[in-house]
């Protein structure tokens, strides 16, 4: 395999990345596009419906019933509290909220006062959060989460035999890239398994070939594996914490050959 990607390393002149545009003027992917002279595209290759009121009921789901809730991203709150507005239900004070990362804590102020509710942070990964369950094992938790989801949160639960409830409060459906048949990029980002099924749903049919893929996090990086493509960049990695770290440090490679 090393073999193979060192084969590969052609000059990098475009990249697609499968994620929304960003709004900083400094993101790190401009001053790479820049740094270089290179054309980077974004394209979220995969998209967030929401669960409808109805199909929510059909859960059989009573939200105050629980005394904790867990997020683990943005989309969750957004469409936690989106089903309490249409449902008219009000949090009450006493709620204790769970969040994995303080940008997901800081995000909640959104909808409720943060300085008068009980909010619990972890560093950034569920297994951070979950030691801090740990030391309230006896709440009633509700996980407010997506159709697809990785298994550690409610596994752990499981195991534990703590008090707890899924909830699909949105689903990730593969957005519609048909206008990008015969585009070609020497690079495309993907950060979930989720993108990587996009690309097959869009394109049954899709062959490699020169273009280099890139993959953040283990999940990812093992359904680019298999589903038989070459993985030629892998992040995070000890010296390429990010993506685009990792995709400089190609670049620096492949762009030097002649």
């Amino acid at each position: 395999m090393v073999d193979v990607i060192k084969d590969r390393l052609k000059k990098v002149e475009s990249i697609l990345v499968s994620q929304p545009a960003p709004v900083d003027e400094n993101s790190p992917y401009l001053k790479l596009a820049e740094k270089y002279n290179i054309k980077i595209d974004f394209r979220p290759f995969i998209q967030v419906d929401p669960v409808s009121t109805k199909e929510f009921r059909k859960q059989k789901i009573d939200i105050l019933a629980h005394t904790a809730i867990i997020f683990t991203s943005r989309n969750a709150v957004d469409h936690f509290f989106a089903i309490c507005n249409e449902l008219k239900i009000e949090m009450p004070a006493t709620m204790k909220y769970f969040c994995i990362s303080e940008q997901t804590s800081y995000y909640l102020q959104k909808y409720i006062t943060i300085r008068k509710r009980k909010i619990f942070v972890g560093h950034r990964t569920a297994t951070d959060l979950l030691e801090i369950v740990k030391k309230h094992k006896d709440e009633k938790y509700l996980f407010p989460c997506s159709d697809i989801r990785k298994g550690d949160i409610p596994e752990f639960f499981e195991q534990h035999g703590y008090q707890f409830t899924e909830a699909i409060i949105y689903r990730t459906v593969a957005s519609d890239l048909s206008d990008l048949d015969n585009v070609y990029y020497d690079i495309i980002a993907f950060f979930s398994p989720s993108g990587i099924n996009s690309l097959f749903v869009n394109f049954p049919d899709f062959k490699q070939n020169d273009t280099r893929i890139a993959a953040f996090g283990p999940t990812t990086a093992k359904a680019v594996l298999d589903n038989n493509l070459i993985l030629d960049i892998e992040a995070p990695q000890p010296n390429a914490p990010s993506m685009t770290g990792a995709i400089e440090n190609y670049i620096k490679l492949a762009n030097a050959l002649k």
